[in-house]
């Protein structure tokens, strides 16, 4: 048995924008799924506290009107969404979210927005994880295959359906079974033990964003920066700073 045959928690938000520490949780879905059975869900609407701009609501179907209406406050949203994760990893259980670092940046942004407990306050100081992010272990399984990295790309790389992208608990779903599909044909990965996965990750994340901003700086962007932390980014000096204040 290998960590891709046994259960997983799928995690997906869709959100305002994004800016990780700026952008605020819309909807958001952690789906645990074991292989033959069916799969459990629990899902959120959230009022965002802001207008959702125009940009953000053509892609994932949610209005202001919407949120404001039918939406819960953002702070119980955040809590409810850390208190579940938390409870998973407690358990041991991998949390599979594509571009992971977004997602989880957001989520502890959120956390800190509304003076709620950090994902590693709520586990006693334990950093968060194991975390599988299909995104980066594909760009380091399959680092030189042309075309878009997105979910819906590798979804169709691997096979998997995906009919109604960017709603959080279908692309939550998908993430899952691209993981699952991932591991299948790459042994190497599939061999690894979620933690050390988790730590394989990191380095695979940071390599991955040294060459990404070598290419930009290639491409005429010399002052390009292209953060390598992964899977919760630092948040920018600006806003560390505002923080504080």
């Amino acid at each position: 048995m290998t960590w891709h045959t046994e259960e997983l928690v799928g995690f997906d938000l869709e959100t305002t924008g994004t800016e990780p520490w700026e952008a605020r949780i819309v909807t958001a879905a952690v789906v645990r799924t074991v292989p033959g059975g069916a799969p459990r869900r629990r899902v959120w609407l959230a009022d965002p506290g802001i207008r959702i701009p125009e940009q953000a609501s053509a892609i994932h179907g949610i209005t202001t009107e919407r949120a404001t209406a039918e939406g819960r406050p953002a702070r119980e949203v955040a809590d409810e969404v850390a208190a579940e994760l938390c409870g998973h990893w407690d358990r041991g259980v991998p949390v599979v979210a594509y571009n992971a670092s977004f997602d989880l940046t957001l989520l502890g942004a959120e956390l800190a927005r509304h003076g709620l407990p950090s994902l590693t306050e709520r586990l006693g100081g334990r950093t968060p994880g194991p975390v599988v992010d299909p995104l980066t272990i594909d760009r380091a399984a399959d680092r030189y295959r042309k075309g878009k990295r997105t979910l819906e790309a590798v979804s169709a790389e691997y096979g998997v359906a995906l009919a109604d992208a960017h709603d959080a608990t279908a692309d939550a779903e998908a993430a899952v079974a691209v993981a699952r599909a991932l591991a299948a044909r790459h042994p190497s990965v599939a061999a690894l033990a979620p933690a050390e996965l988790h730590e394989q990750q990191i380095r695979w994340y940071a390599t991955w964003a040294k060459d990404f901003e070598s290419f930009l700086r290639r491409k005429g962007d010399a002052t390009a920066e292209v953060d390598g932390t992964w899977p919760f980014r630092d948040a920018p000096v600006a806003s560390r700073e505002g923080a504080s204040r």
